[in-house]
């Protein structure tokens, strides 16, 4: 059962933010109160009339609307003006909640359907807001009684012995309907809005309103596709109980979910108070630089001043020295009276040396100090550049990067990623993968935290892709998230073998290494020898080479690497019976195209060719891989060569013979056939001149592995 106060935040009007009053449905589905939807227009009508710019369209009409004003509203319509008109010249409509201009079409507010539903509820949580206060009865004389029945004909509230009075039995009125004590009164019938006298019977599924007979007939709805008010009903019944229902199921995911950002709440509170405490203190040591830069450029400004301040005014004292019965003209006019010519030459000499020197320093008056102060300008231009500059980093951490070279999947998933900035590595990282599934829109990200720059995942779902991403923790604060990177799983289970050393190998043509996970064909002497004994045609010589395991039931699934500079290799699938008559009767496989040619290119002869091969096998060779002709194929042969893969997977499904092979770097599959699977099924290999073969490294290792344990 539904609490009704829990369904508060959706009985809002967007607009006023009040509970919904005659609630009017937008055509963007949005409901609305019907007085806001007048007092927005009549809004967007007066900036309009009065500027018509565009600071004036875009002011008013979207903010919300704290009172509107219904006495407006009754003066505009009483004034006798066209603006009374409930189509106002624009029927462009700025729908508050989806925040859209919305085409209320030429009707405007008239074509607008009330949400009698949304009433009703907003009703019922009103009654349930107000359950300690009874609705009286309209009809008792005072005091008034409690109502115990409202009549929604009369739309009129009444207790047991009004009601009795105003619907006596036998009369029309005994008829009405009544309902338990209310002030919703809504109409029993949903009219037309544009045939008001007709009432909705059909559904529009293209405006996804109802609408009547009139407007499919001739209407603006003739041509759009309809449907019966029951269907409707039904049908949008359905979906919305299975949505709830859904939601519902969900209830525990949406508890945990809800109790997780409760925990990230709580931890961004945390992490930001703890930011801002690091900020304050980085700014405070660039106030403190600061300080100490300021307090040592004023001490020196400071210092050069006195000094230039003591300079200049020595120079004032020598030179008020100079004037008359002052300083040293003062002491030369004593020394001029000085009757004795012995003492006066003695004293005489040196005094004439200082009175040529400011004499000197009159024709020639430089003050003794600069007064500019042009060598102390702080430069802060720079300063305040890389000021500007200021931002928020990640503490040195930067964003990990999956390498998607590096990571790969097989029998498991090997992630590696890297920094690629120069800052500090994180302490930890925190792996998240989650399995991409149709069904699901969101899977839960299941987390490894790892110490290192790879982690090898294991038990992932086969045929399946999956999404990885990485973060970076340095204590308390980590790096966003890396951008996720989808990775596909093989389509069947890592079938594990060796190349086979004994049956049909080929010690003189082929080279095996010594853990039998690469072969290569040693196209040298020999083939030379027998090219020299062949005259006429062109005879080529294929050596095959087989895994050392069977499959006998299920779907398996192989990668190995071509090399790159290999002339020509076939890879695919081989029955033991087919293996048997190969050994029994080996021969080469020659080209019918330089032998018994039939002269027309009809194609029997790649038929003839391919049935004559000993194993279901593709083509690889020069970078490129060759798509088998089919019957009804057409003749252009371009469009079967595709670039080869750097990895290549086959996957045989014993049980429905079926053989595939793929880009096992994607996981996609280029090209897939029938298979006559018969016996116990090999995967087979053919080489032809320098080429090269290795199976994929987890393969022979899981192999070596389980060997050594044996």
């Amino acid at each position: 059962k539904v609490t009704i106060k829990n369904i508060e935040r959706e009985l809002i009007c967007p607009a006023c933010k009040e509970l919904f009053t005659h609630p009017l449905i937008l055509p963007c589905q949005h409901s609305i109160c019907h007085k806001c939807v007048k007092e927005i227009l009549f809004t967007l009508e007066d900036s309009f009339t009065d500027g018509g710019s565009e600071s004036s369209n875009q002011s008013s009409p979207r903010i919300r609307i704290h009172s509107p004003s219904m006495d407006r509203i009754d003066r505009i319509s009483r004034s006798g003006t066209k603006r009374n008109s409930l189509t106002p010249r624009t029927t462009m409509f700025p729908c508050p909640g989806c925040r859209h201009d919305i085409d209320l079409g030429e009707r405007g507010i008239s074509g607008l359907f009330r949400n009698l539903t949304l009433e009703t509820i907003v009703e019922r949580y009103r009654q349930a807001a107000r359950a300690a206060t009874a609705i009286m009865c309209d009809f008792c004389k005072p005091p008034a009684q409690e109502s115990t029945k409202s009549c929604m004909d009369c739309s009129a509230s009444y207790c047991n012995e009004c009601f009795k009075v105003y619907h006596p039995w036998g009369t029309v009125k005994a008829q009405h309907e009544y309902v338990g004590p209310t002030t919703n009164f809504r109409p029993k019938i949903l009219m037309c809005p544009e045939h008001e006298m007709e009432r909705v019977n059909m559904y529009c599924e293209i405006c996804r309103r109802p609408v009547c007979h009139l407007c499919k007939l001739g209407g603006s709805h003739a041509n759009h596709r309809v449907t019966t008010m029951s269907t409707a009903y039904k049908t949008l019944k359905e979906k919305l109980s299975k949505d709830i229902e859904y939601l519902i199921s969900k209830e525990s995911q949406v508890k945990s979910q809800i109790s997780q950002l409760g925990l990230l709440m709580k931890e961004t509170e945390c992490n930001g108070e703890r930011a801002k405490e690091e900020a304050s203190q980085n700014f405070e040591k660039l106030f403190d630089v600061l300080q100490e830069k300021r307090s040592v450029a004023l001490r020196a400004i400071e210092a050069s001043k006195n000094l230039r301040l003591e300079k200049l005014q020595t120079q004032i004292e020598e030179y008020q020295g100079l004037l008359e019965n002052n300083g040293l003209v003062g002491y030369a006019q004593e020394v001029l009276k000085e009757t004795d010519q012995s003492c006066f030459v003695q004293t005489a000499k040196q005094l004439h040396v200082r009175i040529q020197k400011a004499t000197e320093s009159l024709k020639s008056f430089r003050p003794a100090a600069e007064t500019s102060f042009q060598d102390f300008v702080v430069d802060v231009a720079k300063q305040e550049e890389v000021l500007g500059d200021l931002s928020f980093y990640s503490n040195g951490l930067d964003v990990p990067e999956i390498n998607e070279e590096k990571s790969k999947m097989y029998n498991k998933a090997v992630i590696s990623w890297e920094c690629p900035g120069k800052a500090d590595s994180a302490d930890i990282y925190v792996l998240e993968y989650r399995k991409l599934n149709k069904d699901e829109e969101s899977v839960t990200w299941q987390e490894i935290e790892v110490c290192s720059k790879s982690k090898v995942i294991s038990d992932l779902d086969n045929n399946s892709s999956y999404a990885f991403r990485v973060r970076g923790y340095k204590g308390s604060i980590c790096s966003p998230w890396s951008r996720e990177v989808i990775l596909h799983t093989p389509p069947a289970p890592v079938f594990s073998f060796l190349f086979d050393d004994k049956c049909g190998y080929n010690s003189e043509h082929l080279l095996l290494n010594p853990r039998r996970s690469s072969v290569e064909s040693r196209a040298g002497f020999p083939l030379l020898l027998g090219a020299e004994r062949i005259q006429v045609g062109c005879y080529t010589t294929l050596d095959y080479i087989i895994g050392d395991t069977g499959i006998a039931k299920g779907k398996h699934f192989w990668a190995f690497h071509v090399e790159a500079h290999s002339y020509l290799v076939k890879v695919g699938v081989a029955s033991s019976a087919k293996i048997q008559e190969w050994l029994h009767n080996p021969r080469d496989v020659t080209s019918p195209r330089y032998e018994q040619d039939s002269g027309h290119d009809s194609g029997s002869e790649d038929t003839c060719f391919e049935s004559s091969q000993p194993f279901t096998l593709v083509t690889l060779g020069m970078r490129s891989f060759f798509i088998p002709k089919a019957p009804a194929a057409p003749k252009d042969s371009a469009s079967r060569i595709l670039p080869m893969p750097s990895c290549i997977g086959v996957c045989l499904d014993y049980d429905k013979g079926k053989v595939g092979f793929y880009d096992a770097d994607h996981m996609k599959c280029l090209y897939e056939r029938q298979v006559d699977c018969s016996g116990i099924m090999y995967p087979a290999f053919a080489l032809m001149g320098g080429s090269g073969i290795h199976l994929e490294e987890a393969i022979a290792a899981n192999y070596l592995e389980y060997q050594d344990d044996i």
